[in-house]
């Protein structure tokens, strides 16, 4: 029995999109909705973490689930006849809840910090880095055609969480943050 994991599909270096449209498996739209699924893998591997608390673990499931809606959404061509729901505003506060929340427990500073300490720091970070990525991939294809603003909110905000909780990771484990010291 033949597997339903491969399709022969693809072999060519083309995908469909949801609508059927065969595109470039480098076309900037499969650029987008791929780096999003690349940041989707990071933040399981950064959720699978046994010192995070419940409800950062409960969050980054969350995350997860958008982040699987944007990339649907990144991925249906404007004339499907299936389309996404817009992108939840509540999604975006729910981050900006958690940002403040997490800030107010690290303590002020006024450096840049390196990524690292913690291990789960630094997977935060790495995270943070391709939400980055995702993000100006995201921006590219809005130049080429309609995306919902909402998510590339969602994204800048997301990293800004990923820095904060890399921060928090630290904290509360009691790991030492590392400074950027100008031509060390």
């Amino acid at each position: 029995m033949k597997s339903t994991v491969y399709t022969r599909t693809g072999d060519s270096g083309t995908t469909s999109l949801v609508g059927g449209t065969r595109i470039s498996k480098d076309d900037v739209r499969l650029e987008a909705y791929g780096t999003v699924d690349e940041l989707n893998s990071w933040i399981g591997l950064l959720s699978s973490s046994p010192i995070l608390p419940t409800d950062q673990k409960e969050l980054l499931l969350t995350i997860m689930h958008r982040l699987f809606d944007i990339g649907s959404s990144l991925a249906t061509e404007p004339q499907s006849e299936w389309q996404p729901q817009p992108f939840p505003q509540q999604a975006i506060e729910a981050l900006e809840k958690n940002i403040d929340s997490l800030d107010s427990s690290i303590p002020r500073h006024n450096r840049f910090i390196l990524p690292g300490g913690h291990s789960d720091a630094a997977r935060a970070n790495i995270a943070r880095t391709v939400a980055r990525r995702a993000e100006r991939r995201i921006i590219t294809l809005a130049a080429q055609t309609t995306v919902d603003p909402l998510i590339v909110k969602y994204i800048n905000r997301l990293s800004d969480y990923l820095f904060v909780l890399s921060r928090a990771i630290n904290n509360f484990t009691d790991t030492q943050e590392i400074f950027w010291e100008k031509g060390v």
